[in-house]
């Protein structure tokens, strides 16, 4: 696993405890779709980077071969 891996994986659990821990403290079904709203963006957003990085690792493989 690589360097990156590691700290997006590190990056999903902190996102996950956060989510969890919010949705605990909710208390009306605004406050737990709010929530899952500011959960998915995170989500997204992490994903999103994460792709990036890992088309920027397939594109420096590519290139040694070439």
């Amino acid at each position: 696993m690589s360097r990156y891996m590691a700290n997006y994986t590190t990056q999903v659990n902190i996102i996950h405890k956060k989510f969890t821990a919010t949705l605990k403290k909710a208390k009306t079904r605004q406050a737990i779709n709010k929530a899952y709203s500011v959960h998915r963006k995170d989500h997204e957003r992490l994903l999103k980077s994460h792709l990036a990085e890992e088309m920027k690792q397939i594109k420096k493989a590519k290139a040694k071969l070439d």
